[in-house]
């Protein structure tokens, strides 16, 4: 069965100036024309930026992996994201993000995959208690609860605490207002336009959010070098006693509570997105589900999931590969250019964006052959392995590659395995879902899915 997933279908031609700020104020794929998918480069100017859009593999291994000092984060993106993630390695540059990263990747290295792969099990599980009720054969949607889990597998991992429903339905309904008056304020600097009241919208999304995590690091912080506190093993812990190898120094307390938000919000928001787009193909798709159940079973002889199951897990594991291409969670990329240079005949200067889509470079019929259709067999062939290569970057590239990937993957290859061995998972055939490119790209008007027990 071939399914090609719903996608905003692009405009014939590039839209007007106006067109294209009140479209993209809402999302920056409503923006995207025909010529998009199929070109190398482009460039917009703006009245207060010049953007390069850069599709060319060659030219993106040279911006995030060749070159990267030369193509720091764009410090119109730190700007819009400070609120949620502070100055964490999300956006930051030059020796304070590589002092940052050095600590992070130390203290990321406490939650080993094979150390908490049981506290994603016991999340897991309370995630199938939840959906019990819900396996009755009714539409509902599914992003607030793929939400609700991977906001939890961080919060224990990073944490060592549960996530109750209500914080995780806050922060769910709290980062999609910010994502909205993100993408706003976006736009207006880009036009050169007053965005204060865009910025104090996200401000103020970003003040729900944060405590939920900042009240649990304070309580930590406080207690770390109290001998009878509980000591934990954790991500937090391992940030908290990292030491940077070059400097001999430690995050302090503001460092370490935007690097523990970042890691929580980034985390837990990317997996949610690329998790509920999985949701909307596989349902769509029962010869697939029924393909990834058998090999569940006989890949755990019908046991329970354990460590050495997770890449032995083809199929499933092709599923989350090809809803990372199809939905990368974070479809650009923005860099900003440090002196001027030509690049394809474009005489680009100092200051300009230049920006890699994920979104886009995975779609090119240039590269993937059917590139809008949902076929995750197509990493088993030569062909795609090659355009896996050279055209598929859902986790960036480079030494700013997503430090929590593995996790990820491992994340989400147990949850989906999870959900198809205990339910059959059915489309709402009447509902198309609308994908909406501002942080990340989420489902506007939701995924709809209908659930059924295997018996």
């Amino acid at each position: 069965m071939t399914f090609q997933p719903s996608y905003p279908k692009p405009h014939k031609n590039k839209t007007s100036f106006i067109l294209r700020f009140i479209r993209g104020s809402r999302s920056w794929l409503e923006v995207l024309f025909e010529k998009s998918y199929r070109m190398k480069m482009g460039q917009i100017k703006q009245p207060g930026l010049e953007v390069f859009m850069v599709n060319d593999p060659s030219l993106i291994k040279r911006i995030l992996v060749d070159e990267p000092k030369k193509y720091p984060k764009h410090w119109i993106m730190h700007q819009i994201l400070k609120p949620l993630l502070g100055n964490s390695i999300f956006t930051t540059n030059g020796k304070v993000w590589e002092r940052q990263r050095r600590l992070v990747d130390a203290g990321f290295g406490q939650a080993r995959l094979k150390l908490v792969f049981p506290l994603m099990i016991d999340a897991i599980a309370d995630m199938l208690n939840r959906l019990d009720s819900q396996a009755n054969d009714k539409a509902f949607e599914i992003d607030t609860e793929m939400t609700h889990i991977t906001a939890d597998i961080i919060f224990r991992t990073i944490l060592s605490q549960k996530l109750d429903a209500a914080s995780a339905e806050l922060t769910f309904k709290a980062f999609n207002e910010f994502q909205r008056q993100a993408q706003r304020a976006f736009m207006l600097k880009i036009y050169w336009l007053p965005s204060f009241f865009a910025k104090r919208a996200s401000n103020l999304a970003a003040n729900k959010i944060r405590p939920v995590i900042a009240d649990v690091i304070a309580k930590r912080y406080r207690e770390k070098d109290d001998e009878n506190a509980h000591q934990h093993n954790d991500i937090l812990a391992g940030i908290m006693e990292a030491v940077d190898p070059e400097d001999q120094d430690s995050f302090s307390y503001d460092e370490m509570v935007d690097q523990i938000c970042m890691l929580f919000l980034a985390g837990h928001e990317t997996s949610a997105s690329a998790l509920t787009w999985s949701m909307y193909l596989i349902s769509n798709c029962p010869d697939l589900q029924m393909k990834m159940y058998e090999e569940i079973q006989a890949v755990t002889n019908g046991q329970s999931l354990e460590f050495e199951h997770i890449k032995k897990l083809s199929t499933v594991n092709n599923v989350f590969k090809e809803a990372l291409r199809l939905y990368p969670p974070v479809g650009f990329f923005t860099r900003e250019a440090t002196e001027n240079h030509c690049m394809r005949d474009k005489e680009i200067k100092a200051g300009a964006a230049l920006v890699i889509s994920p979104w886009l470079i995975q779609r090119n019929e240039d590269y993937w052959k059917n590139a809008h259709n949902f076929e995750p067999e197509r990493f088993d062939t030569v062909e795609g392995k090659e355009s896996e290569k050279c055209a598929y970057i859902p986790f960036s590239k480079g030494p700013r590659v997503c430090t929590g990937q593995t996790f990820a993957i491992q994340e989400a290859i147990l949850i989906l395995a999870s959900l198809v061995r205990q339910y059959k998972i059915h489309a709402v055939t009447e509902h198309v879902p609308h994908a909406v490119g501002r942080v990340t790209i989420r489902p506007e008007n939701g995924v709809k899915i209908r659930l059924t027990q295997r018996t």
